[in-house]
C-alpha cells in the first residue's frame, strides 16, 4: 500500500527545531516504513525524512512572513501535492486543511488529522466534506466536533531518540512557543514562588514579541529565570534530562501537547494546568501533576517524588510512536477496502475502492 503523507510546506520534515505537526509527519512516515509501507512525504527541500520526499518549494519559511503570501503558498503547494500523490497512491493522508477540499476531485480515501485548537469555521469547513476520514488527537478535541465517522489516535513519540535522565539537578524547564496561551509568564511565577530555577526555550514570533518583552523579558536574569533560545533535539534532551520537572501552564485547550510526552520520555514530570488534552496526556502522581492553580503547582514542587523511571515506562506504555503506526495502519487498511460514499446535492454516489498494487493478482490466485 502507498501512503502520500502531506505536510504544509513552511517546516523541514522532521523539524529542527519548531513544528509539532512536522514531528507526527516524520515519526509516522518513519514508522509506516518499519511496518513495509510504500511512504511518500511531500513537504519542503530541506526535509531529511528517510522516506521519498517531494516538494515544490525547496525552501523553509518560519516563522511566516505574510499571512495572505502564506496561505497561497499553502494552497499552491497542497493542490500540486494532492494532484501528484492521486496519480499513484492508495491513500492521501492530509496534515493541512486546505487539502480538504480538493477531496472532491480525487478518488483516492482522504485521511485528515485535525492539529488545530476548535474553530468554528474550520468545522463548518469541515461539515461540508463528509466522505474524509477525520482524526483527532485526543478525546477532547474529538468531543467538540460533530464530522462523521471521527476517531481519536494520540500521537506516540519514538522513544529511541530522547534520553532517560535518571538524576536530576535543581532547576524547572519550559519549553514551548514563546506566547500567551502558551504561559510562559506564568511558568516564571511558579518558578518564583517555589523558589527553583527556571530554564525557558522557545521562539519567540514576531505577532508574539511584545509579549515576550513585557511579561518575559523583565524577569530574565541569566542565573533564577534564563532564556536559552529555541532547542533542538540535542538542546532538548538536555534540558528537559536533566530538569526536575517541566511547567505547562497552558491558557488554552491544547489539541496535544507533544512536548509534555518529550518531558515524559526523558524521566521528567509534567506539571501542568488543565486544559484541552492534558487530563489524557499526564497521569497524577505517574508521570506529573494537573494543577488546579499556580499554588498548587508551587506546592507540588516542594515535594516532588515522582519516579524519572516510572515516568519514562509510562509513555513507552502509553504514548509509543508503534502504538500510534499501528492505528493509523489500521485505518489505512479500514478505509482502502471499502468503496468511498460521496455526498452531494443529488444524492449518494459510491465510488469503488482503488485497487492497492498487487490485489488484482492476489484475487487471480
Amino acid at each position: 500500500m502507498r501512503i502520500a503523507l502531506i505536510a504544509p510546506p513552511f517546516i523541514p520534515i522532521p523539524p529542527k527545531v519548531y513544528g509539532g505537526t512536522e514531528l507526527f509527519v516524520a515519526q509516522l512516515a518513519d514508522g509506516l516504513k518499519r511496518k513495509g509501507f510504500d511512504v511518500v512525504v511531500y513537504a519542503n527541500g530541506e526535509s531529511t525524512v528517510n522516506v521519498e520526499t517531494r516538494w515544490l518549494y525547496e525552501e523553509s519559511e518560519w516563522p511566516i512572513a505574510s499571512e495572505i503570501y502564506a496561505d497561497l503558498k499553502d494552497i499552491n503547494h497542497t493542490a500540486w501535492a494532492v494532484k501528484d500523490a492521486a496519480a499513484e497512491c492508495d491513500i492521501i493522508h492530509l496534515n493541512n486543511a486546505p487539502g480538504v477540499s480538493y477531496s472532491r476531485f480525487v478518488s483516492q480515501p482522504i485521511v485528515y488529522t485535525v492539529h488545530h485548537p476548535k474553530e468554528q469555521g474550520l468545522s463548518d469547513y469541515y461539515s461540508q466534506y463528509p466522505d474524509v476520514h477525520y482524526v483527532t488527537i485526543s478525546e477532547f478535541q474529538k468531543s467538540l466536533e460533530a464530522m462523521p465517522g471521527m476517531r481519536t489516535i494520540h500521537h506516540g513519540i519514538d522513544m529511541s531518540l530522547y534520553r532517560l535522565g535518571e538524576v536530576k539537578r535543581p532547576y524547572l524547564s519550559f519549553i514551548g512557543r514563546i506566547a500567551p496561551v502558551k504561559g510562559a509568564h506564568l511558568a516564571i511565577r511558579v518558578a518564583k514562588q517555589a523558589g527553583i530555577p527556571l530554564k525557558i526555550a522557545g521562539e519567540v514570533q514576531p505577532m508574539f514579541q511584545s509579549y515576550f518583552e513585557t511579561e518575559v523579558r523583565p524577569h530574565i536574569d541569566g542565573k533564577f529565570i534564563e532564556y536559552v533560545g529555541p532547542a533542538d533535539l540535542a538542546a532538548k534532551n538536555e534540558l528537559l534530562g536533566n530538569s526536575m520537572a517541566m511547567l505547562f501552564p497552558i491558557q488554552w485547550n491544547e489539541p496535544f501537547g507533544l512536548v509534555m510526552l518529550e518531558a515524559m520520555a526523558c524521566g521528567t514530570p509534567v506539571l501542568a494546568l488543565p486544559g484541552g488534552s492534558v487530563e489524557e496526556v499526564v497521569r497524577d502522581g505517574v508521570s506529573g501533576y494537573v494543577c488546579s492553580s499556580e499554588d498548587e503547582m508551587a506546592a507540588r514542587l516542594k515535594n516532588l517524588s515522582i519516579s524519572p523511571v516510572s515516568t519514562r515506562k509510562y509513555v513507552e506504555q502509553r504514548f509509543s510512536v508503534s502504538r500510534m503506526v499501528n492505528k493509523y495502519a489500521a485505518l489505512y487498511r479500514e478505509v482502502v477496502e471499502r468503496p468511498l460514499v460521496r455526498m452531494h446535492s443529488e444524492g449518494i454516489e459510491a465510488i469503488p475502492s482503488p485497487v492497492i498494487a498487487g490485489q488484482e493478482e492476489q484475487a487471480a490466485a
